[in-house]
């Protein structure tokens, strides 16, 4: 992955252009949300890649905790700030907090794990909606608006016990979902290794809005509008 190619840095600050942004959610990610298509009415930069270049500049820290403020745009000026040692924030061209980040821990610069480290979460990531949230949202009896569907990334945390790993891997642990009306929230837990063995966990928060009780029709439609879309953009 050659992360550069997503993302434009100048003096005027960092920003994304609609297809860079799109083409690291198909491309790397494996993500098909209709948020992250170039065309989409209402489009947002992935976090994932939001989460990945931050971890090229600022290294990969045992405890890190992202928390994504507000949904960014395709062209805006995006600026780091250190507010201290453990607190970062990306903002906007108006000072608004798009990205909050919390780590602590050693703190790894090895351009090697860090790029697999990305990899191997933002595959994770990228993949929730087929496998994690379509059964969720089946066994819980709710589904999204299968017109208009919402999914929002909240949060993402991670806890590793060391950084000397190699070839580290994913593997989801357990899945909750809270329903409050039309709102629910989600939150994904997995676990990370290395060689077989277990050096880490985190978990994955989102957010879905528009929720209704759970309609196979329906549902069968947004997953075959997600695949025919998926196959159309990887063929």
């Amino acid at each position: 992955m050659v992360l550069t190619d997503y993302f434009t840095e100048d003096g005027d600050g960092l920003r994304f252009t609609r297809q860079q942004a799109s083409r690291f959610a198909k491309e790397i990610a494996d993500d098909f949300n209709p948020l992250h298509h170039q065309d989409a009415k209402l489009f947002c930069v992935p976090g994932d890649l939001l989460f990945a270049v931050t971890l090229a500049r600022y290294g990969l820290s045992q405890q890190m905790c992202f928390t994504f403020s507000g949904m960014v745009s395709d062209g805006i000026n995006l600026h780091y700030q250190e507010l201290n040692e453990s607190e970062l924030v990306l903002v906007d061209e108006q000072k608004k907090n798009c990205l909050e980040i919390e780590r602590h821990g050693h703190i790894s610069h090895d351009a090697g794990l860090i790029n697999d480290f990305t990899h191997r979460y933002v595959e994770f990531s990228g993949k929730n909606f087929l496998n994690v949230l379509v059964p969720l949202m089946s066994r819980e009896g709710v589904m999204i608006n299968p017109d208009r569907p919402l999914v929002i990334y909240q949060q993402m945390s991670i806890d590793l016990q060391r950084l000397d790993i190699e070839k580290p891997s994913l593997e989801l642990t357990d899945t909750v979902i809270e329903v409050d009306g039309k709102k629910g929230d989600v939150r994904m837990l997995f676990c990370l290794k290395s060689a077989n063995e277990i050096v880490g966990e985190g978990e994955k928060r989102m957010a879905l809005r528009g929720l209704r009780n759970f309609e196979q029709t329906g549902m069968n439609r947004m997953v075959e509008s997600y695949v025919g879309y998926r196959r159309a953009h990887t063929a």
